[in-house]
């Protein structure tokens, strides 16, 4: 009988390509392992739906399900109408009846969303897929993910009682790690409670679809030199970025004099690889990528594009191509950093330095919060002259990286084969 799964945490995949890149990297792994596997993919759609994923080059089909925390308490959709159904024997809840067919049930948290500084409503998201799969005594599995930080009690207790009661919770990096054992606290096992990498190391790229790689592929070999890839976050680029992240340096203004210095002191050429898409909202990248293209763009049209769209596996094969990466969004810098190009993030929380130590580059961690405009600025461009020495580390340390994410999946269809 095939095993049956559930993902939860991956809303707006399709928009957002760091939560994508959490996605396609885990249904990836499964189906490459587990090819006949039944997946539901809960999402922030409707109903019941017809999807797919990729393992390597071939489209196996997957379901999607809506969840969401909704006041219309009347769908099924509705995360209060799954619990109240869960009370009263399930009352033909189609996303209930998936979760209790699940082998396992597994949450990532959109990566770094376990938490209560993005607002309790984000936090009652993330918790309830949690508390149901629980309440139907699911095998509940949190891959690995950032835990906190906690400002409210409230809160760090609900996340201490999932951490304890779940079947395995995994971080993403020794300081999320950390995070995660003060969370369970004397409920703590160390063959349940673990330390792994981020899935999106295992993603693997594909290429882009005809004419769009034959057009970037035309720009890229039209002059020598090596080609910077940059992405700039519609997060960092909002005038209130500042005060709400606690930041010291404006990194979008940063980033703009990196590489206005790049075209004015270097050879390089500079594709910018957007990784929200979004459809004019406030968080998007579509603004700040636009922004930048322009002002690049009036020193040398020449030396600067924006990437295609494409799917999370699509835009790593464009980032894989770069010589070096420079991003605000993690998962972007992610997908650099697990194809061995050398990167530098412009960090505006503390997740990124525990992420990069992953691969031993936490040293390219050029942080918002602690550095003005020009300390900002000269730590990436001494990342930028740095990077055949991290190229040379990255080597080994990109493979074992992506190494540790098929193992700790393997490890997780283990405990779901024998607790399903």
């Amino acid at each position: 009988m095939p095993m049956r799964f559930c993902l939860f945490g991956v809303p707006g995949s399709h928009l957002n390509l760091g939560v994508g890149a959490l996605r396609a990297a885990t249904l990836g792994m499964l189906l490459d392992r587990q090819p006949d596997a039944e997946i539901t993919v809960f999402d922030d759609g409707w109903g019941i739906r017809p999807g797919e994923a990729y393992a390597g080059e071939r489209a196996v089909p997957v379901t999607l399900c809506g969840a969401r925390d909704s006041r219309r308490v009347h769908r099924p959709e509705a995360y209060l109408n799954m619990r109240m159904s869960a009370l009263l024997g399930g009352l033909g809840n189609a996303a209930l009846a998936r979760i209790d067919a699940a082998d396992a049930v597994l949450d990532v948290s959109g990566g770094d969303s376990f938490s209560d500084i993005y607002g309790m409503s984000r936090f009652r998201t993330v918790a309830w897929p949690k508390r149901i799969a629980l309440l139907r005594g699911r095998p509940l599995v949190l891959l690995p993910q950032t835990y906190g930080p906690f400002e409210g009690e409230r809160a760090r207790r609900e996340a201490a009682s999932l951490v304890r009661r779940s079947t395995m919770a995994w971080a993403r990096d020794p300081e999320s790690y950390a995070a995660l054992c003060e969370l369970a606290g004397t409920g703590f096992d160390p063959a349940r409670h673990r330390e792994g990498v981020d899935v999106a190391f295992a993603l693997t790229p594909r290429r882009l679809a005809e004419p769009a790689e034959a057009e970037l592929l035309r720009w890229w070999s039209a002059a020598p030199g090596p080609v910077v890839g940059i992405n700039v976050s519609g997060l960092m680029y909002l005038p209130e970025s500042s005060a709400r992240f606690g930041l010291t340096a404006n990194g979008w203004e940063v980033v703009r004099a990196l590489g206005t210095r790049l075209v004015k002191e270097s050879e390089a050429r500079i594709v910018i690889v957007p990784h929200v898409r979004g459809r004019g909202g406030p968080d998007d990248d579509n603004d700040a990528t636009e922004a930048l293209r322009a002002a690049l763009a009036d020193l040398d049209p020449a030396r600067v594009t924006v990437a295609p769209p494409g799917d999370p596996h699509q835009t790593k094969w464009v980032i894989a191509r770069t010589d070096w990466f420079c991003g605000m969004r993690m998962h972007a810098t992610i997908a650099a950093l697990s194809s061995g190009v050398p990167a530098s993030i412009v960090a505006y929380s503390k997740k990124a330095r525990g992420v990069f130590a992953t691969v031993g580059q936490e040293r390219q961690v050029a942080d918002a919060r602690q550095l003005d405009d020009e300390g900002l600025l000269a730590a990436l461009w001494e990342s930028w002259l740095d990077r055949d020495t991290a190229r040379a580390e990255l080597a080994p340390a990109a493979p074992a990286a992506r190494g540790r994410a098929v193992a700790e999946l393997d490890e997780i269809i283990a405990v779901a084969r024998r607790s399903g």
